[in-house]
């Protein structure tokens, strides 16, 4: 089995002279990709128009659910042609508790929308990222057709 490395720099730079004072925001960089503007969730004394790592993670997840499931959909000869999903995640004071992907798929044959729908549990065994979370992560698809 081969290994896959991840590098990332989080930049922050301020004064935590009390709590209230200091700024969450800071900077995600990756060799050669845009930084991505974040900070802490607007509960946690954070900019609210900057992402957060929780939107981070819940992004990660549908985006992983996403890439798979095109993948198996090109494999089984499935047309989509549109792709959206409204995810959310619920968290406590401690951890989540659950991620709901909610993909609605445009697919361009009627008669393949069961199969595209059951893909979506094939797509969520092999989402690497899913596959690591010690919460569940559920998918309620909607397939549409012309």
């Amino acid at each position: 089995m081969s290994e896959h490395h991840y590098e990332v720099e989080v930049v922050w730079s301020g004064a935590t002279t009390d709590y209230r004072s200091y700024t969450r925001n800071h900077e995600a960089h990756a060799p050669g990709r845009p930084p991505i503007l974040a900070t802490a969730d607007p509960t946690f004394r954070g900019d609210p128009d900057r992402w957060n790592p929780e939107q981070l993670l819940v992004a990660a997840l549908s985006e992983c659910h996403m890439l798979w499931y095109l993948h198996l959909c090109a494999e089984a000869g499935i047309v989509v042609v549109d792709y959206r999903d409204s995810a959310a995640g619920t968290m406590d004071n401690v951890r989540f508790q659950r991620v709901v992907l909610r993909p609605r798929v445009t697919v361009t044959d009627p008669e393949h929308a069961d199969h595209a729908r059951e893909l979506h549990e094939e797509a969520h065994k092999r989402c690497f990222l899913a596959n690591s979370m010690n919460f569940p992560v559920e998918h309620e698809p909607v397939i549409v057709t012309p």
